[in-house]
């Protein structure tokens, strides 16, 4: 009787090994699953485009996951938000943080949108594109370097900087600064800023 009890207490202990063991084994595989980056940029829902940018892409999704917010605030960059259309006290804290015009800054990245973005900082209001290059001229790729220094929709508070290269014997080289060109950048930003602002009222 008492070996009965032994035997059925090991086979209890091994059936019961056995199941924790494949429960851990799945727990591991679902974990595993999760915690791969498209996942984690799915199920963030961040606003960054991982195709232009993956590790800017995973630290905002990695911040929405872990306070359920992003790199530029919960909820991320929108146009109500950026504009103030919310009257929340949490949105209402998030644009008076901002220390650069909003209207610039939304209309330089919908002005530059074609270009792949290489940083974007909302609070110093710095944007810097990687190199880009149109399909029709694959020899000459340019990048742009844009920075909004004051909170006033005007011109002092904008500035566009481009850069260019011409690629020759399989070596790029810098070409000369085209000043008229940052020219009409500049002031196609500051006619879409204008109609933001327009609409917004």
């Amino acid at each position: 009787m008492f070996m009965h009890r032994i035997v059925l207490i090991f086979s209890l202990l091994i059936i019961y090994s056995c199941n924790s063991n494949k429960s851990e084994e799945e727990m591991d595989e679902l974990w595993s699953k999760a915690q791969t980056r498209q996942t984690i940029l799915d199920r963030s829902g961040t606003k960054f485009n991982s195709a232009i940018d993956m590790d800017l892409a995973m630290r905002d999704a990695e911040t929405r996951l872990q306070s359920g917010g992003g790199l530029l605030g919960k909820g991320g960059l929108s146009i109500e938000g950026i504009l103030g259309r919310k009257n929340t006290k949490e949105d209402t804290s998030n644009t008076v943080s901002m220390s650069v015009n909003a209207y610039l800054w939304r209309a330089a990245l919908d002005t530059i949108d074609f270009m792949p973005l290489n940083s974007a900082d909302q609070i110093g209001g710095t944007i810097i594109t990687d190199w880009y290059s149109t399909s029709n001229n694959q020899n000459e790729r340019c990048k742009l370097n844009i920075f909004i220094t004051g909170k006033k929709l005007n011109t002092e508070n904008l500035k566009v900087t481009s850069f260019c290269q011409e690629l020759k014997n399989q070596i790029w080289v810098n070409k000369k600064i085209d000043v008229e060109n940052n020219l009409k950048i500049e002031n196609a930003i500051l006619n879409k800023a204008k109609k933001l602002r327009l609409q917004s009222s």
